[in-house]
């Protein structure tokens, strides 16, 4: 008993002296009274892009990291397998189309009864006005739906505080070498 009253003494003294008695907010924690971002009106954005997940070649951009138990009973799904992407979304559906930006982040097979993933994604872009900005994706992605909803998170640069949602749609899918081209429609309220 004494050894746990020796023990818990330090701890409780380090409590009462980090948040003292009289109410007063931590060190750490400061309430903002003004508007320290200048937030502008918010606006609706939508942009349109064609993501690359490219699989074969000598430069894949997609590239398994995590590959599922051999005993795994949902094999026709791929359950339990995770890519790690670096693709490039592009202005139109050919490869060599304009650059607009790549998504980075890494998609895992999360459904043992259909193949649907779990995305989690940077949209970082590299031209024009949002060179530099961030939109992150994290969502479930049924493949084979026509058209897949998922939500946008958040955002950095001039997507701050962003939030919204995307349309992916399947362009092209190769059987062959796994290799597919997505049509995303990104709808995003951003200031």
């Amino acid at each position: 008993m004494t050894k746990t009253f020796l023990f818990l003494l330090p701890l409780l003294i380090t409590i009462s002296q980090t948040f003292p008695a009289t109410g007063a907010e931590p060190g750490f924690l400061q309430s903002v009274k003004r508007n320290p971002m200048k937030l502008r009106t918010e606006k609706l954005s939508h942009f349109r892009f064609y993501w690359h997940d490219i699989i074969s070649g000598p430069n894949p951009t997609a590239v398994n990291i995590v590959q599922p138990p051999t005993n795994n009973k949902t094999t026709p799904t791929g359950f339990g397998m995770i890519n790690m992407i670096d693709d490039p979304l592009t202005e139109k559906p050919e490869a060599g189309s304009k650059l607009l930006g790549r998504a980075q982040g890494f998609y895992g097979l999360a459904s043992q009864e259909e193949v649907g993933l779990l995305m989690a994604m940077n949209f970082v872009f590299s031209t024009g006005k949002y060179n530099g900005s961030t939109l992150t994706i994290l969502g479930r992605n049924p493949v084979f739906h026509k058209v897949r909803e998922m939500p946008v998170i958040g955002g950095s640069g001039l997507f701050r505080f962003a939030r919204g949602y995307v349309q992916a749609s399947t362009h092209s899918f190769d059987l062959k070498t796994g290799d597919a081209v997505v049509e995303y429609n990104v709808h995003v309220l951003h200031y």
